[in-house]
């Protein structure tokens, strides 16, 4: 009986970058390895500057990491040209830009590029595909718009629907819940649930990380604090220790840990040495 090819991952090991992070500072990503299975969802938490757009950018292929490498289905990332990584990795940055002078539906038809040969005009398939997306994130009725009229959410699920619209096998999202309303945020987290693509996020709620993500790497000072269920990584004396407030979990009515966090916080206690 022929075995089964495993499930595609997205590896990182060994990894060691020091890149540009603006106004002159360096995120130092040390030592950070991740697997993630087909289907899964993963978050990468953490305080400010910890790494974790550094990460994700890495893992987009947008950053070479200075040692290791990054796997994609077993392939490495720097080996594929452009077009074949944009066919399996789709991208949502925290702050979109570019093609704001276009309307939504054709902000959205531009994640099919990808799928296109040279001077391919995109088909009515093609069209029914970013139309599908644009349902999928609740912004169908905005299509004719231009981007540059939306407001910061409404732009946000734009750019959500066109990395649907990519079908890629991994998607990558940095704050992906940023200027959405609650209601919003649920819906996009569930949306990316119910996708069950590859998926690695970036979030700064902890209780959204806990309730949608499969498992969490938490990020600081560009190292990993702890990587594995949400129950085992948020713990109250960890997140104490990190974010220097205190923590105290719940149990919600759909058996999801949630966290209240008392009101006094102080600044976080500086990380014991790594032992050799």
């Amino acid at each position: 009986m022929p075995t089964a090819d495993p499930p595609p991952v997205l590896h990182t090991f060994g990894l060691d970058c020091a890149v540009g992070a603006g106004r002159g500072r360096r995120v130092i990503l040390r030592d950070v390895a991740l697997t993630v299975a087909a289907g899964e969802v993963v978050g990468l938490i953490g305080p400010n500057g910890g790494g974790k757009t550094t990460l994700l950018r890495t893992l987009s292929g947008a950053l070479p990491p200075a040692r290791g490498q990054v796997l994609l289905h077993g392939r490495p990332l720097h080996r594929l040209t452009a077009r074949q990584t944009a066919r399996e990795v789709a991208l949502v940055a925290q702050e979109p830009s570019g093609e704001l002078a276009l309307s939504v539906a054709e902000t959205v038809l531009l994640g099919r590029t990808p799928h296109l040969g040279m001077l391919q005009r995109q088909s009515r398939h093609d069209e029914e595909i970013a139309e599908r997306a644009l349902r999928e994130v609740g912004v169908h009725h905005l299509a004719p718009q231009e981007v540059s009229s939306l407001s910061g959410g409404e732009r946000q699920r734009v750019m959500i629907a066109r990395a649907l619209a990519q079908e890629a096998t991994c998607l990558l999202l940095d704050e992906p819940t940023n200027h959405l309303d609650i209601g919003f945020q649920h819906q996009v987290l569930q949306l990316l649930r119910g996708l069950r693509i590859t998926t690695v996020v970036v979030l700064h709620d902890l209780n959204l990380a806990a309730r949608y993500c499969d498992r969490l790497l938490l990020l600081d000072d560009g190292g990993v604090r702890a990587s594995g269920r949400p129950d085992d990584v948020l713990a109250p004396d960890l997140l104490d220790e990190v974010y220097g407030v205190g923590a105290d979990p719940v149990a919600a009515s759909d058996g999801t840990a949630q966290l209240l966090f008392r009101r006094e916080a102080r600044p976080p206690s500086t990380p014991k040495e790594h032992r050799p």
